[in-house]
């Protein structure tokens, strides 16, 4: 990094030999100092998210006094999710009207076009942390509403002309705006809300995403079916919705540039070794990001399989299809948002190994022959739930640790490490499919064993989590982190 970033709480490895860790672990009393004196003092713990290892605080910003930038985070959220996805789904849908045979299905729908959604996020998340640093983040978030309009005009024109290629093209670029928000808007989270409301924030932006994943894969295939032969009207739709995303940014609270003097590392993959180096220092981040990129990794291959399922199993139509993707979102949606109200105002970390078990279970009986199809969409909104008790405390830990000036290069690198999980799902089932696995029911076994294995690591990585997993399952009084 040109030049060196400054001290942070991510430059030494994390001990529980260090003053922070022992005072964390001890559960001292909150002293004067601290930057959040009401609510610590209510939780009875210091917070270990605001310390650097040398026992020092970092400087937090102001706690706002209302929510009202924050619902248009979350609304702008909404839209970008949803038309992004919608166009994907489109995409996948005209691909899949328009091969011939099923090894061409297999290679544009499982390999293809995932890859057009994840590379983006490879390529252009570190420039994406960059400028979360460097510019204020309502106007980053302005510019890329801008460059979305472009897009979507491109995915106009190239749906008019029925052009599938440029159509392709439009979803990477869809995708590359998506990545260069991503660090802005969970930056914004910390910025936006106080440390009582982070887990809670993190909830409701799982929650809307996953609704806007549900509504973008039925609206896929309504506008692949509605408009069918005049599908200059779908993007009509994307592009009115990306004007009203627009308007509603400018209600995004003005925040100050954490870092403006930052200097933009024109190579990237150093800057991004540097940064996941650094990153890796701090146990706590090191495990958050790894499970991040795993429950990434995990829910794009249990997405695109529901539909394989959906089709070769089940043999129901699209339709049925986009309701068990459906049940599956729903569900993490609804398992996040009452994992930020069951966090208790603070980071409750204890529920990452019961929704990892949960998913195991779900996933495992998933396997089983001869379900049928309210079993599987009651079974996958029950493994969704899990997974969002599993996901809402990895993010609040990825967004809360950093210090402010490095938060967003900190997500860039965590965002990016996610979508390498989601980069490797296609190409990981394209090969099951070419091995000649027998069915996509043995995709849900294998998931489960992952999701074991998973557990297996990180409680090696941090055995405190098994403790404070115990803690929480048995609703004793439990420490913040």
């Amino acid at each position: 990094m040109n030049p060196s970033p400054p001290p942070s709480p991510l430059t030494a490895p994390a001990s529980t030999d260090s003053p922070a860790a022992k005072e964390i672990s001890n559960n001292n009393t909150v002293r004067n100092g601290c930057p959040f004196p009401p609510l610590a003092a209510k939780l009875g713990a210091p917070l270990a998210s605001n310390l650097r290892n040398d026992g020092t605080s970092h400087p937090v910003g102001p706690t706002p006094s209302n929510l009202a930038g924050f619902w248009a985070l979350i609304a702008v959220q909404f839209q970008n999710a949803f038309s992004d996805n919608a166009l994907k789904w489109l995409v996948s849908f005209l691909v899949l009207e328009t091969a011939l045979t099923k090894q061409q299905r297999d290679f544009w729908f499982v390999l293809v076009v995932p890859l057009l959604f994840a590379v983006p996020f490879l390529l252009f998340s570190i420039p994406g942390g960059y400028f979360a640093d460097k510019y204020s983040k309502r106007s980053v978030t302005l510019g890329v509403k801008y460059l979305e309009l472009i897009v979507m005009g491109l995915a106009t024109f190239a749906l008019a002309r029925n052009r599938i290629d440029l159509a392709a093209a439009a979803l990477f670029l869809a995708c590359t705006q998506g990545a260069i928000f991503g660090p802005t808007k969970y930056g914004l989270l910390p910025e936006l809300l106080p440390e009582s409301k982070l887990s809670w924030g993190n909830g409701i932006i799982e929650l809307t995403t996953l609704l806007s994943a549900i509504f973008a894969a039925l609206a896929g295939g309504f506008l692949a079916e509605h408009f069918r032969g005049r599908q200059v009207w779908s993007g009509v739709v994307f592009l009115s919705l990306t004007i009203v995303g627009l308007l509603i940014s400018l209600r995004i609270t003005r925040v100050p540039a954490a870092d403006p003097a930052r200097q933009f590392d024109w190579n990237v993959p150093r800057e991004f070794f540097v940064e996941t180096r650094r990153l890796w220092r701090n146990n706590t981040l090191r495990v958050a990001v790894l499970a991040n990129t795993f429950f990434w990794f995990l829910g794009s291959l249990l997405l695109l399989n529901i539909v394989l399922y959906a089709t070769d199993i089940l043999r129901v139509d699209d339709q049925h299809s986009s309701y068990l993707l459906a049940a599956l979102s729903l569900g993490i949606g609804i398992g996040s948002f009452l994992a930020g109200y069951a966090s208790g105002g603070k980071i409750e970390h204890g529920m990452v190994l019961p929704g990892l078990i949960g998913i195991t279970v779900m996933a495992a009986i998933l396997s089983y022959p001869g379900l049928n199809f309210v079993t599987v969409a009651v079974l996958l909104a029950l493994l969704g739930t899990a997974g969002g008790f599993f996901v809402v405390p990895v993010n609040a830990l990825i967004q809360r640790i950093p210090a402010p000036e490095e938060k967003g290069r900190t997500i860039a690198v965590a965002n990016l490490l996610s979508f390498v999980g989601v980069a490797l799902q296609p190409l990981a089932q394209y090969a099951m499919l070419r091995l000649g696995h027998p069915d996509p029911s043995r995709v849900f076994l294998v998931a489960a064993a992952m999701a074991l294995v998973m557990g297996v690591i990180l409680t090696r990585m941090m055995p405190d989590l098994g403790r404070r997993a115990l803690d929480w399952t048995r609703l004793r009084p439990r420490a913040t982190l």
